[in-house]
């Protein structure tokens, strides 16, 4: 009985030391199409930015890991309109610049070799919030920047899902969506006002 707990006792062991010795650490960067959706958002476009961060991959088997990620993304969504006031074309552009600390973890499963499938979910935390305003008309400008962190929730919920795929040389590519899922508002009336985070990623990385 003590030989048999001990190999079992082993084969765990090794099973385990094995898969850690896979554990792969990378970096990856990449475009962020970012946009707002929920209520008054018809005519909202979105925001073309960027993310950068760290990523772990961590075997469960041969097809399946789990993969925590840490992001530094930055989001939103802008705005364009124009409107004619006493015969003047009056124009106006705003933009939401959002940015955040993104902690995804993802189930990854590899339906091919070096091409995978994942999703999961994602929290993240707001590291600034800022409007930028401009405002154009009859040969003059104006422009103007705050601070709009009082008014965006300081945590962000949401789920991903994407493919991925990844070369010999450890070179990895990634194309992912993330549905944002909480109320990105925090304002008063803000429970009557929903809002939500979405982002296509398309990233480029490296790990070993």
């Amino acid at each position: 009985m003590k030989k048999l707990l001990l190999f079992a006792a082993f084969a765990v062991f090794a099973t385990t030391f094995s898969f850690a010795q896979e554990v792969r650490l990378g970096a990856k960067a990449g475009v962020n199409f970012a946009s707002i959706g929920g209520d008054e958002t018809d005519d909202v476009d979105g925001r073309t930015s960027f993310h950068i961060g760290g990523v772990v991959e961590i075997p469960i088997s041969e097809v399946f890991s789990v993969q925590p990620e840490l992001l530094y993304s930055s989001q939103g969504a802008k705005e364009e309109y124009s409107e004619d006031f006493l015969g003047e074309t009056i124009s106006a552009k705003a933009e939401m610049k959002l940015d955040y600390i993104n902690i995804p973890i993802l189930a990854k499963y590899y339906v091919a070799e070096g091409f995978s499938i994942e999703a999961g979910p994602q929290v993240g935390f707001l590291v600034s919030a800022n409007g930028e305003y401009e405002v154009s008309g009859g040969g003059q400008s104006e422009s103007e920047e705050e601070d709009i962190s009082d008014f965006v929730s300081g945590v962000d919920f949401g789920i991903g899902a994407g493919v991925g795929y990844r070369l010999p040389m450890g070179v990895f590519f990634q194309a992912r969506y993330t549905l944002g899922l909480s109320n990105i508002n925090d304002g008063e009336g803000s429970d009557d006002f929903k809002n939500q985070n979405n982002v296509i990623q398309l990233s480029v990385g490296y790990s070993f």
